[in-house]
Parts: structure tokens; sequence; C-alpha cells
């Protein structure tokens, strides 16, 4: 029988920023888009980030004020700028991305309180981005040491990582998520095959991870526990852009986690989500959980 996590409360950390996308200006950042989209499925989310002591980070702050994501872990600083990111997209809706080096979330500084923090919560939420710089590594390797159930959101964007920091991390990690261009990177740098089924099974063997979640834009997705695999095809609907829609399947997924779904539901839970995020312009679309189920019942049913 599959272990069911009884989830009361995710921290999500890393990088908070600012997308510059052909619709115009976005905030965003991997982790909080997670964080953001749980929130607005009911569950209590908060992030851990930096933020310049500029313009750009006070219209941060306001707008996770208006979206009702707790701000009061954000820290401020004077030394470097709120991020920025330019986001490009090509016509099959792929998304690439220009992040600036330094800014405020290569600086988040170790406190105290977050070691109660991550032992009274159910989840931690981390990517590979805030491991690019030092202080930001050394806080999150800290907080990984409190930490008892992992999700690593890989978000490998080159130049941005290290395999050395890579391994280390999936060490940590219970939950992986990732995609394949990104499964397909692991391969090569840990000289091993690229064939999901072979990959998949190394990795868990290898890291010790319980469960991988491999998303393959129109393909769907796959979840990996043990030796169990399911697969979830995507749900057709009118794509606005693909920004953020890997970030919103994570928290899907875990929502139907915190819900104590088994895995075909989760997957089903997340497909949902990032279908509907795609509807709209940006990765932290406005919505309710209630606009977000009215548009789950509505679905027509996919074979698996």
């Amino acid at each position: 029988m599959e272990k069911q996590r009884n989830l009361k409360k995710v921290i999500c950390f890393g990088e908070v920023l600012w997308d510059h996308l052909p619709s115009g200006r976005k905030a965003g950042g991997a982790p909080m888009n997670v964080a953001y989209h749980l929130r607005q499925m009911g569950i209590d989310s908060c992030m851990v980030s930096c933020v310049g002591a500029d313009v750009l980070g006070n219209e941060l702050l306001n707008f996770m004020e208006q979206m009702k994501l707790p701000s009061h872990l954000l820290q401020i600083t004077d030394k470097y700028q709120t991020s920025e990111v330019i986001a490009h997209i090509s016509e099959d809706n792929e998304v690439n991305y220009d992040i600036i080096y330094p800014v405020a979330w290569d600086f988040i500084e170790w406190k105290p309180e977050y070691a109660v923090l991550l032992k009274e919560a159910s989840a931690f939420v981390f990517g590979s981005l805030a491991a690019r710089n030092k202080t930001s590594q050394e806080t999150l390797f800290k907080m990984l040491e409190y930490s008892t159930f992992n999700v690593f959101d890989i978000n490998l964007r080159a130049p941005h990582y290290d395999l050395a920091i890579l391994e280390q991390l999936l060490t940590k990690t219970h939950l992986l998520k990732l995609n394949q261009a990104e499964l397909s990177l692991l391969a090569e740098n840990l000289d091993f095959s690229e064939d999901e089924d072979k990959i998949v099974p190394y990795l868990c063997e290898k890291f010790k991870i319980e469960e991988v979640i491999v998303t393959k834009g129109s393909a769907g997705a796959s979840l990996h526990v043990g030796a169990l695999k399911y697969s979830r095809p995507i749900y057709p609907v009118k794509v606005v852009d693909t920004v953020g829609s890997g970030d919103s399947f994570l928290a899907g997924f875990l929502a139907g986690r915190l819900q104590g779904e088994q895995s075909e539901k989760c997957l089903d839970n997340a497909s949902a989500l990032a279908a509907f995020v795609t509807m709209h312009a940006g990765a932290c679309p406005p919505y309710s959980k209630q606009e977000f189920e009215y548009f789950q019942e509505k679905l027509p049913i996919v074979s698996v």
C-alpha cells in the first residue's frame, strides 16, 4: 500500500521575481507559484525568500498581500535588487528564460525561527535555482536539516546549476518533480540511459527517492512510486501561455496528497489545475478554488 501523508502546512523556498512576458509583467518564481496555487487550493502555504528594498520589491510584497499569500518570511535587502526575468515564448509555447544574476533571492539568510517552522511543516518545496549562490545555498541545506518531507522541483535553468550540488540535493529528496528535458539532462550528466523507465528507477535507488513525477508537455505526465508507474494525458484546452504550468501541476498534485487522495486522483488533479492555469496569462492568475472546481467538473473524461 502506498504511504499517505496528512500534510497540513507547506513551506516553499527560493526565488520570487517579476517575469517579463509578451503579455506584460507578471509576478513569479517557481516556488512562489507553487505556494500561490497551494493557497488557492485552500492549503496553508508560505514563502521563504528575499526581495530588494526597491520599487519592484514593494510591488511583489503588495502582490502577495493582494493574493493573500503570507509575506512575513520574506527578507528585504538594500544590497541587491529584486529579481527580474525575461521570458521568451516560442511558437510551440515553449518558454526560455534570461535570469539576471545576482539578485536579492541569491542572498536568503538563515533565521533560527525557520527550524521550528520546518519541524512543524508537513512538506518543504525547493528548487535548484536558489542553490546557485553560496548564501542561499547554505541556507537551503540548513533548512533541509530540519524538514521531514522534501519536494524537489528541480527546475534546471542553464547555466544556473551544478551537478555536484544537484546530487547533494537529490539525496535529501522524498518527492522529485522534473520535466522530460530535465530528466534527459540528469541522464546525460550521470552518464545513464535517457529512457524514463530506466533512469527513474536508477535515480530512486541511487538517491533513495520515494516518488518521481515526470511532466511531458503535450504527452501528459507520469508518477513513479517504487515499482509502480501511473500515467496521465493532458486535458485539451485553449492555451494562452504555459508559464508556470509545471508549478501549478505540482501544487495540484500536493493538494491531492493533502486530501489523502490516491496517486491516480492526485495526477488527475494536477493535470486539471495545469490545464486551467495555461488558459490564463502568467503563472499566478487570480482565481478561486470554487472557480477551479467548477472548471474541473466540466472537464471531459480522458482515457488513461
